[in-house]
């Protein structure tokens, strides 16, 4: 997302100054429609480990097995945290960091910006820049590449190098699921598309805000999928964040897929200018999402724990 960061970091002081950052005042604003309820909320501030700094973060997964939680940054970094997700966020600790590296040992070339994991615990890495979905081990090394569908494997398919593969997840019926950040060239700037790896694909309209795009994708525990889309055109608009669930049940022959908003957040109503970019899975109803505070110090890196009320 390009912005005039200047003019965030002067708003986001102004914001910060009047407003509090307690999950309490998040409740109270924004179009909720009372079907997600806040649950706790926390600023993650952290400083370099093993020399890795802690910064632009952009997605994250849950092991609720192992109870660790496990994020990337843009600048091709891997973290881990434990963490227990009850009532709050409890036992929150940063237990290790690692710059992100290739078969051969070579550090990569950025942006990694998707994360997940399979039934088996295996993580699970997406890219933009160049087209990629990749395993990952706990250390953050690549251990193998996957196979994309066809239409997917050119750069040039792309609106930008900087619009590939924001969001993925995985399916316990569907495999590997991802999405472009943006609708790929010749597809309908209104139309958000969901690909598995292994050439399916499922439509959905997108939200109506300008330069609307999908950062992160996550399945429900009815095998749905919960997408966060974002949009941004200009500080004198609203800077929105949605939630919304798409049906992958409900859709026609043409694989147009019903879906319905969850929350929609916007800056004009209190929320800021937090990016959230990242979505995980953490108990049954129950995730968090995180923000991407674009490597500014004034930006907080804010972690949402929410519920979905049935």
């Amino acid at each position: 997302i390009i912005v005039d960061m200047k003019k965030v970091i002067f708003l986001t002081t102004i914001y910060l100054l009047f407003t509090s950052c307690s999950a309490t005042s998040l409740v109270a604003k924004g179009t909720i429609k009372e079907k997600i309820t806040i649950l706790d909320q926390a600023i993650l501030d952290y400083g370099e480990k093993k020399g890795v700094p802690f910064l632009e973060i952009s997605d994250l997964t849950y092991n609720s097995k192992t109870k660790q939680l496990h994020m990337v940054g843009d600048r091709g970094y891997f973290y881990t945290f434990s963490a227990n997700f009850r009532e709050k966020i409890e036992n929150l600790k940063f237990l290790n960091a690692f710059p992100i590296k290739e078969t051969n040992n070579k550090t990569i070339t950025p942006d990694s910006e998707g994360l997940t994991h399979n039934s088996k615990g295996d993580l699970i890495i997406s890219f933009e820049r160049k087209p990629r979905v990749s395993k990952i081990n706990s250390k953050g090394k690549i251990q193998s590449n996957y196979k994309l569908p066809k239409k997917l494997q050119k750069r040039s398919s792309y609106k930008t190098p900087n619009s590939m593969f924001e969001g993925i997840a995985f399916h316990p019926k569907h495999g590997i699921l991802t999405a472009a950040e943006y609708p790929i060239n010749r597809q309908k700037n209104t139309q958000q598309t969901i690909y598995a790896l292994s050439g399916k694909e499922w439509h959905f309209k997108a939200e109506s805000h300008a330069n609307s795009a999908i950062t992160a994708l996550e399945v429900m525990d009815d095998n749905n999928l919960l997408v966060i889309e974002r949009a941004y055109s200009g500080l004198s608009n609203p800077f929105y964040i949605t939630l919304k669930k798409v049906y992958l049940n409900r859709c026609d022959k043409k694989k147009q897929c019903q879906s319905e908003v969850l929350a929609s957040l916007s800056s004009f109503e209190g929320w800021g200018f937090n990016n959230f970019e990242g979505l995980a899975k953490v108990g049954k109803n129950r995730y968090v999402m995180v923000s991407d505070n674009n490597d500014r110090s004034i930006l907080p890196t804010v972690l949402t724990y929410f519920k979905v009320n049935p």
